[in-house]
């Protein structure tokens, strides 16, 4: 997956999504507490691993979320961010982090709906919903490595952690 190849066999192909070597798109969305967090504010600083996911509290998604809290020393550290990104309201997304006990941003693509996950090239139109795209974006902003997923299909965070290192 490392360096451009973004399908493998139980993964959905890109269908759209930003290309690694991309720029990614900067946002200006509203976190679980209402702050606002832009893409671009981790630049120079940090890399960021930034997961968009359709719904908060369905099975598939919840268990993603959950995985990733699980092991997040391993995914947010000194030098990466992780960012969560779904279309659900703020209100929601607060519930939700704080129902799992999430400490990482869960980001707000509600209004206009899924702008974020259709600069991404990874919203759905049929559904209304982000399919479970993840990117890792470099400290200058750049797509190094990313997978999408159809929504049903989970994502396997040791990628993640193999495409962190790779940075």
């Amino acid at each position: 997956m490392v360096g451009g190849d973004t399908s493998t066999a139980d993964d959905a192909t890109a269908g759209g999504a930003l290309a690694v070597g991309s720029t990614a798109p900067d946002f200006a969305l509203s976190d679980q507490y209402g702050a606002t967090v832009r893409v671009s504010e981790f630049h120079g600083e940090k890399a960021v691993l930034l997961v968009f996911y359709p719904f908060s509290f369905t099975g598939v998604c919840t268990s993603e979320m959950r995985a990733l809290q699980k092991r997040i020393d391993a995914f947010q550290t000194d030098t990466v961010q992780v960012l969560g990104v779904s279309c659900d309201s703020p209100y929601v997304q607060r519930v939700f982090a704080e129902e799992e006990r999430l400490t990482f941003p869960v980001l707000a693509d509600n209004w206009p709906h899924g702008a974020t996950a259709q600069a991404y090239g990874v919203f759905d139109d049929e559904v209304g919903a982000a399919r479970r795209g993840t990117f890792v974006i470099d400290t200058d902003g750049v797509i190094r490595w990313t997978v999408v997923n159809a929504i049903p299909n989970a994502r396997n965070t040791e990628k993640y952690v193999a495409a962190l290192a790779a940075l």
